[in-house]
């Protein structure tokens, strides 16, 4: 398994302990009601045709995770001993089975498997049994098709539990002598209503959003869980990664079903009906200053309908139970790729080529880097940092001597150096050969 599904498989698992590992206080009653509700769930599991999680599934999990001190690496799966064997069905038989099941839509699994046997609807090779039948059918929403969905009303009991995240279109701004449109980026704790952040930009893009979820964790602190959308900078794994390594559970609303996030969508519309109505808007700088001064002394300081609070008053009325952001909080922004350290002791970037050290080499090692600052690399072989490593100047390389046992890497050999060229001894003769 590659290094990027193992990452994507840890993040999915925090995301299901985190309730659990973020709440020590938790009473025994409690863990056993809400290990009851993820057991009970319906899961999207990366790399699965399961839907469901057993107890002890769950259990070993945190044990995994509090055991080995609280690293995400710790919920990374192991190497199967049927590594290579398929496990899931192939294409042509799923296709088959959601037509057979689209035809009988009342009948069991059991009459689903006979009918594709009948037909002769399974790949040879493929092993249609009733527990990989349920799976499939689950994942699919194939199985209980009319069940009506139970919505309710929902608040946070504290500061931080919960934060809402959205984007909103907003209007055409003035750039570069064209007018170019503009996205509201804006995030909302759950208890208070408090608008942690709200910031126009030029694209709703991976960048901006995590521009505006660094603004917020330094401004607010950290939250224990994320609600946001299905949209693509939402469902980045680079996000995914960063929320998990600041112990922060991503909540994606399912798609279609805006109701969940009716808080941030509220303040949308006092933005449109109250700050936009009679705005004159010039640059996006202008428009940020004044909503930034608008939500700061007007929003969060005005009494809200639901709580009847002022947001800001009742944030900061529970500040106890407030995390604050780590002080390498931009570190954890860092993007992390995966390379095989080549004979040369090389490693690419894009278009950049960089230099590892020699006790490295042939090793498959993590690169963490900002894509603004490409040129910053730090590399990571076993849980150990071996700081940051330069680019490779081919130039310098040819006067660096090198050495046998690999412990002085930059020595200059001078006199290894350009001899002007010399192709004949003093005598006139040739040099020896």
């Amino acid at each position: 398994m590659l290094e990027r599904q193992k990452n994507e498989i840890a993040t999915f698992r925090f995301g299901v302990i985190c309730d659990f590992v973020n709440n020590p206080s938790l009473g025994h009653g409690q863990k056993e009601a809400l290990l009851k509700e993820k057991c009970a769930r319906k899961w999207s599991i990366p790399f699965s045709d399961k839907t469901r999680l057993s107890r002890s599934t769950i259990r070993r999990w945190i044990s995994l995770y509090q055991s080995g001190g609280n690293k995400i690496e710790t919920l990374h799966p192991r190497n199967r001993s049927d590594n290579g064997q398929a496990r899931t069905m192939d294409e042509e038989t799923s296709l088959a089975l959601i037509s057979v099941r689209k035809e009988f839509p009342e009948s069991t699994a059991k009459k689903l498997i006979s009918v594709m046997n009948e037909r002769n609807l399974i790949t040879p090779g493929v092993n249609l049994n009733l527990s990989k039948v349920y799976r499939f059918l689950h994942k699919h929403d194939l199985m209980n098709r009319h069940n009506p969905v139970d919505r309710r009303k929902f608040e946070a009991e504290l500061p931080n539990d919960l934060w809402q995240a959205d984007v909103m279109h907003g209007p055409h701004v003035s750039c570069d002598g064209k007018l170019k449109k503009s996205y509201l980026i804006a995030i909302i704790d759950d208890y208070s209503r408090m608008i942690v952040h709200g910031e126009f930009y030029y694209s709703e893009k991976l960048s901006s959003w995590l521009h505006a979820f660094e603004k917020g964790l330094l401004r607010r602190g950290l939250p224990r869980k994320l609600f946001v959308d299905n949209g693509a900078a939402f469902r980045s794994k680079h996000f995914e990664q960063i929320s998990a390594s600041l112990g922060i559970a991503l909540i994606h609303s399912r798609p279609y079903c805006p109701q969940g996030k009716g808080k941030i969508e509220r303040w949308f519309k006092t933005v449109r009906c109250s700050f936009l109505a009679d705005y004159e808007v010039t640059t996006i700088d202008k428009m940020n200053e004044d909503i930034k001064i608008w939500t700061d002394e007007s929003y969060n300081q005005r009494k809200h309908s639901s709580t009847g609070q002022k947001p800001l008053e009742r944030f900061v009325s529970n500040t106890h139970c407030l995390r604050m952001a780590p002080k390498n909080l931009k570190d954890h922004f860092r993007k992390k790729v995966y390379r095989r350290v080549a004979s040369d002791r090389t490693v690419t970037i894009g278009a950049r080529l960089f230099e590892a050290p020699v006790a490295l080499i042939k090793k498959r090692v993590a690169l963490l880097y900002h894509e603004e600052v490409p040129e910053q690399v730090e590399i990571i072989w076993n849980d150990k940092s071996y700081g940051r490593i330069r680019p490779v100047d081919i130039h310098v390389n040819c006067r660096v001597k090198r050495d046998r046992d690999s412990k002085n890497e930059n020595h200059t050999d001078d006199q290894a150096g350009y001899q002007g060229g010399k192709l004949w001894n003093s005598k006139g003769g040739k040099h020896n050969e």
